[in-house]
């Protein structure tokens, strides 16, 4: 094809315009030069390859780790009426032949393939007789030795370079810190390559996080603003996943779990269900999720401390990927930071391992306890500078207070030392609170000095001011032992009276979950449209259930409301609704336009 890249967009993809750098990346692409993007979930990373593999001839071969997302994305193609493929361990002997000859006879424009079938001798002597337009290395951090989806795969992949050096490069990724962008040009011989980095920022999501009191019920609290709406649950093991499923199902919710530890069928099945149905809630370990293309997932909720801010970056770029509000929802407590620091010490990685996990685990700890908005903290995780308060996440929308809690501070690590720093919080806050359990009387703790001094503050406020005393290095968690609570070498300028402590103060339980409760953040469809709006999507649903492929394939929600407030009368006026190509316009039309004459 040689069309101009903006005709091919609006012809087959159903688009108006190119977004950011996205026209200046496939004019790039499509001339023959190398290329690294960096470009948020949802910022149209695919069409950066899929354009310039229209544009030049041959097949665009892509690199893809992930087995889901290569059929889905060859639906998508193939609804458009682009000519694609994949080839994965999915296939059996017959399909793959049959694919490969395609490829060879010039047949494909577009071939997703997994990197272990790619570094086959046989798939690379393959692609020696094949025309090859473009390689797009796709999740391109898989290279990183330090990241959390390293691939050992991804470091072979510089053989395309020095097999095919005259065929353009272009390595994709969403998630990437500075140092990772660096590990990636090299990793992948592309330091002559030109660098395309967006910002990082997802304005459509909320970020809200809140502290810990009864887990359950919080996010039972939260999921009442997101009532039938596609959403993610993590969890960080698998027991709280099945506990946690099960109940959002008695309840009510389409809620179906996801973890290692469940039988490949049952994932795979699971997993199919939440792409392919509306309103499904997966709760899961973050062994779910990666290349999860769903561009109508409303929410990420974590119901446990995520392991870094790259990580919790990743996950909660799942939600709202068809650029419509969503919400990035963390609830953790001070049990979190213990467990997750256990797994650290506990690991049999080695010392240069552990320091950089316990760096990010710190990194990720100053995001929540911060009071100033999320959005430029997260930001600024990844070398990005966010120039004014966002408006969009709980610091924001309610400027947390500070107090002067220097007098509780000292009361805590007295508390800490007198009891032979070897006990947690719990345990802590009953003597500080005048406890009268057996555990307390066992220890001989009702006869210190600091037994009952901290009546003046609930369990919940004390149980904030231990979290942020750790999270501010005034007190270690021993991740050796039991998890206990120890002082640390800036504890005594604090109780020798020389240092003043600040700290964020809790939110009251029902305040907190009235303001929850009151914002929704579902995807906006005026009260008028929305009758017609359900019937398109009741269309949708048949349309994908009698083609096997997901709902999005066919239509985002985003482009069934546009249909629902512009009431289409003719093919004429369809084809002006974003999404909608002449391909699915060809197929579709009719019967999109059929739904609104019967809705009126």
């Amino acid at each position: 094809m040689h069309e101009a890249p903006l005709d091919l967009l609006r012809g087959i993809f159903g688009h108006a315009d190119f977004r950011g750098p996205q026209q200046a990346i496939i004019e790039h692409i499509a001339a023959g030069g190398d290329a690294l993007v960096l470009m948020p979930t949802g910022g149209g990373k695919s069409l950066c390859y899929q354009v310039p593999a229209l544009l030049r001839n041959g097949v665009g071969v892509v690199v893809s780790p992930l087995i889901a997302l290569m059929q889905d994305q060859v639906e998508a193609l193939r609804q458009v009426g682009v000519r694609a493929e994949f080839l994965n361990s999915t296939l059996d002997a017959e399909s793959s032949s049959r694919i490969e000859r395609a490829m060879l006879a010039g047949e494909l424009d577009l071939l997703y393939v997994a990197p272990e079938r790619l570094l086959t001798s046989r798939f690379l002597s393959l692609l020696d007789h094949a025309n090859v337009a473009l390689f797009a290395i796709d999740e391109a951090h898989c290279v990183s030795q330090w990241g959390h989806d390293f691939r050992r795969e991804y470091r072979e992949l510089t053989i395309l370079h020095e097999r095919w050096p005259d065929v353009p490069r272009i390595a994709l990724t969403a998630t990437a810190d500075p140092p990772t962008q660096r590990e990636i040009a090299e990793r992948l011989q592309l330091e002559e390559a030109q660098w395309f980095i967006s910002s990082f920022d997802r304005p459509n999501i909320r970020y809200n996080v809140v502290q810990k009191d009864n887990g359950k019920r919080q996010l039972l609290d939260f999921l009442r603003a997101h009532r039938e709406e596609a959403g993610i649950v993590y969890c960080l093991s698998r027991r709280k996943v099945d506990e946690t499923a099960e109940t959002l199902a008695g309840l009510g919710f389409k809620a179906l779990p996801y973890h290692a530890g469940l039988d490949a069928e049952v994932r795979a099945a699971n997993q199919r269900r939440f792409l392919r149905e509306d309103g499904v809630v997966m709760v899961a370990t973050i062994a779910f999720g990666m290349g999860i293309d769903k561009p109508d997932v409303r929410f990420v909720a974590h119901m446990d401390l995520p392991k870094s801010l790259e990580g919790y970056y990743q996950e909660t770029g799942r939600a709202g990927r068809d650029g419509e509000p969503a919400e990035a929802w963390l609830c953790y407590g001070l049990g979190d930071l213990v467990l997750l620091k256990q797994m650290i010490e506990q690991s049999v990685a080695g010392e240069e391992r552990k320091q950089l996990e316990r760096r990010k685990l710190d990194q990720l700890l100053g995001y929540c306890e911060s009071m100033q908005c999320r959005r430029q903290v997260l930001l600024d995780g990844f070398g990005e500078t966010y120039p004014e308060p966002c408006g969009n996440c709980d610091n924001c929308l309610q400027p947390a207070n500070s107090w002067d809690a220097t007098e509780a501070a000292r009361k805590a690590l007295s508390c800490v030392y007198r009891t032979g720093q070897r006990f947690g919080a719990v345990h802590l806050i009953d003597v500080l609170r005048g406890s009268e359990g057996e555990r307390i009387r066992q220890f001989g703790h009702d006869k210190l000095s600091t037994y009952g001094i901290g009546n003046d503050l609930d369990a919940k406020a004390w149980r904030g001011v231990f979290r942020q005393l750790v999270a501010a290095g005034l007190l270690q968690v021993d991740a050796e032992g039991f998890g206990g609570l120890r002082l640390t070498d800036t504890s005594r300028a604090v109780l020798n009276g020389g240092q003043t402590v600040m700290l964020r103060r809790e939110l009251p339980s029902k305040k907190q979950r009235d303001r929850d409760a009151g914002q929704r953040t579902g995807l906006p469809v005026q009260t008028q449209d929305l009758h017609l709006f359900q019937a398109l999507r009741d269309l949708r649903a048949r349309l994908a259930k009698e083609q096997n492929v997901p709902a999005y394939v066919i239509f985002h929600d985003s482009t069934l409301r546009n249909i629902a407030e512009r009431r289409p009368e003719s093919m004429g006026e369809l084809a002006q609704v974003g999404g909608i190509g002449g391909a699915k316009l060809e197929r579709y039309g009719s019967e999109v336009l059929e739904v609104v004459r019967e809705q009126g």
